[in-house]
């Protein structure tokens, strides 16, 4: 397959690109600069501006553009960066896919996305079937977000909207963070413990991906997380264990809300979150639950095992 990729230089772009490349497939890197190899092509999606020839050239197109989710959560500017860097990019990619659709055979567009979609249900287990709600700052992003791609639908294409969990590696957010305050034995369950903690191993996010560009018959929403999402707590003291450090610190909700402003309800609210459509379409998860996922993720060599 010609696959093309904005978003390629980030954490998962890399990854995700090395093992196309490993499968044998062709990978074309959408560039802000000038395209400097042959794999490259620019483009500005602040101006709206996409080589139409190189995104109808393509099977599939794979959108992971957007401003880092870390930042200052009591910055207005900061919010506003995060929504419109990832609508615009979506916008351009789907408006090229839907041209490339009406003028025949079109791209395939896997239209990056996040969990927080679904916003806080407690303990109810959440499947792609399952509704958005609340007013959360992440949860009113990604809706916008995923309305973005509706272009792209309209016109006919296969359409996957990649609803990500934080993936947890060693070397990215948010372990890179929490890694050095649990080995320096600070590290604590958040509010109650109570809340589940979605998330997902990064050789099986590659995984998930791959399969959904591999296999046509898979589109609309789809979990990139492990099937067992674990709560807070059990997250907590698996990590401590894995770092053989104790864990008895928390930090109560209410300071919790103070400090992390409009991110709080991303560390409170509960998302008990199933990749049912990746199950269902025989994807074979290596890392299954929170034990496995952070096995994975603090091997000492900071490298996802080999498939």
């Amino acid at each position: 397959m010609h696959v093309v990729i904005a978003g390629s230089s980030g954490f998962l772009g890399t990854h995700l690109r090395a093992e196309l490349d490993r499968r044998g497939h062709r990978v074309t890197a959408l560039v802000r600069r000038g395209a400097a190899a042959p794999g490259e092509s620019t483009w500005d999606p602040a101006a709206g501006t996409v080589d139409p020839e190189v995104i109808g050239s393509a099977d599939v197109v794979v959108n992971l553009a957007g401003s880092p989710t870390l930042g200052n959560p009591h910055s207005r500017r900061w919010a506003q960066e995060l929504e419109q860097s990832r609508v615009r990019s979506t916008e351009v990619l789907a408006r090229a896919v839907a041209e490339a659709a009406r003028s025949g055979q079109g791209p395939a567009y896997l239209a990056g996305n996040g969990i927080s979609y679904y916003g806080d249900h407690g303990d109810h287990e959440l499947t792609e079937a399952s509704d958005s709600r609340g007013q959360a700052l992440l949860t009113r992003v990604t809706r916008v977000w995923q309305a973005a791609a509706q272009p792209a639908v309209d016109a006919g294409a296969r359409v996957v909207v990649l609803r990500t969990a934080p993936v947890m590696d060693r070397r990215a957010a948010p372990l890179k963070q929490l890694v050095p305050l649990f080995r320096a034995g600070l590290g604590g369950r958040l509010g109650s413990g109570r809340q589940h903690m979605a998330m997902c191993s990064l050789r099986d996010w590659v995984g998930g991906v791959v399969h959904a560009a591999e296999h046509p018959d898979l589109e609309g929403p789809v979990n990139l997380t492990c099937p067992v999402a674990p709560t807070n707590a059990e997250f907590t003291r698996e990590l401590a264990a894995q770092l053989h450090r104790p864990a008895f610190a928390f930090v109560p909700g209410p300071l919790l809300r103070v400090g992390a402003g409009e991110m709080a309800p991303e560390l409170l609210g509960s998302l008990n979150v199933r990749p049912a459509r990746l199950l269902d379409s025989g994807y074979d998860f290596h890392d299954p639950d929170v034990a496995a996922v952070l096995r994975t993720a603090l091997r000492a060599d900071g490298g996802p095992p080999a498939r």
